[in-house]
């Protein structure tokens, strides 16, 4: 079974992930562009049971496009987010980047394509 540790840039907010995740996908919403300061968020979901946090964080919620709450979890130390989720769902998203790992899993999803930005001019 692969384990896998996402980090906080400083390292003191980690999350520990055993298994696949049930599915990475790529967001083009705004909100996601705002969030990561990049012209898409890629998260990777996983069973809430499946994963172990360690460390301070702090919490920022907002209410997605579908009204929906989501609760992102950063580091109070150098700000960056290492999960979220959206309650009462099973599941927990990390970012990609937080694993810092180049062979992790391609997105496989995207969503709100029409928000989506041209890279190439």
């Amino acid at each position: 079974m692969t384990t896998r540790r996402a980090t906080c840039s400083c390292g003191q907010l980690a999350v520990t992930v055993e298994g696949d995740p049930i599915r990475v996908s790529m967001c083009h919403c705004l909100a996601c562009q705002k969030r990561t300061g990049a012209p898409f968020g890629a998260q990777a979901r996983y069973p809430r049971a499946q994963a172990r946090i360690e460390g301070t964080s702090k919490t920022y919620a907002r209410i997605g496009d579908a009204g929906s709450r989501i609760e992102f979890q950063f580091c109070p130390e150098c700000g960056s987010t290492v999960h979220y989720t959206m309650p009462p769902a099973d599941w927990i998203a990390i970012p990609i980047g937080a694993f810092a790992d180049p062979t992790f899993p391609a997105p496989v999803f995207s969503v709100y394509e029409a928000r989506r930005r041209s890279l190439i001019h």
